[in-house]
């Protein structure tokens, strides 16, 4: 009897993980930077989603919503432990980033344009503390600030706060950088 017990809990676990599997994979790519790194974490957060399963109630929280804050908590885990090791170096949007895009080809200069936003914003969420990442991954997954602040424990007020703060810092820092591309020439 037990042992269908858990064969029921593990085939409808499964079943769960393959519908929203796309959380893990989000939430490993925004915290862990290389290929390597993004496999282990996803492995370690779909790990603990199994281990922690048993505590899961669909009646306190959808299971989306119950499973980005056990991800968030294991990749949170995840970044203060590489940085208490310094093996992992994050790289500050810079010069670096922006001579790269210039290097291109002018004919895709839109494209190009648009690329460099996107690494100028990947580079800046890279940047914010784990708790501040998270708030923007959900934020960029079109999630209502009661469901933020459901998985972060934080309150609706706070997330809003926080939301604003950081697209204030976000636009100063593409306006420092869109300002440097003028005066290196690239724009």
């Amino acid at each position: 009897m037990m042992l269908m017990v858990d064969r029921e809990r593990q085939r409808r676990f499964e079943g769960l993980l393959r519908e929203h599997q796309r959380i893990v994979f989000k939430v490993a790519g925004v915290y862990a930077h290389n290929p390597h790194d993004r496999d282990d974490l996803a492995q370690e957060i779909a790990a603990q989603l199994w281990r922690s399963f048993p505590g899961f109630d669909a009646r306190r929280a959808k299971f989306s919503t119950w499973m980005y804050r056990v991800a968030l908590n294991v990749a949170i885990s995840h970044v203060r432990s590489v940085k208490r090791s310094g093996a992992e170096q994050l790289e500050p949007l810079d010069d670096v980033h922006l001579e790269a895009v210039a290097a291109a080809d002018v004919s895709h200069a839109e494209a190009m344009q648009h690329d460099q936003r996107i690494a100028g914003l990947h580079a800046f969420i890279a940047l914010l503390d784990p708790l501040n990442r998270a708030l923007v991954l959900l934020y960029l997954e079109d999630r209502s600030y009661a469901e933020i602040a459901e998985v972060l424990g934080i309150s609706e007020t706070n997330v809003a706060t926080k939301i604003g703060r950081i697209k204030q810092k976000l636009r100063g820092q593409m306006a420092a950088s869109e300002t440097a591309g003028v005066k290196n020439g690239t724009r």
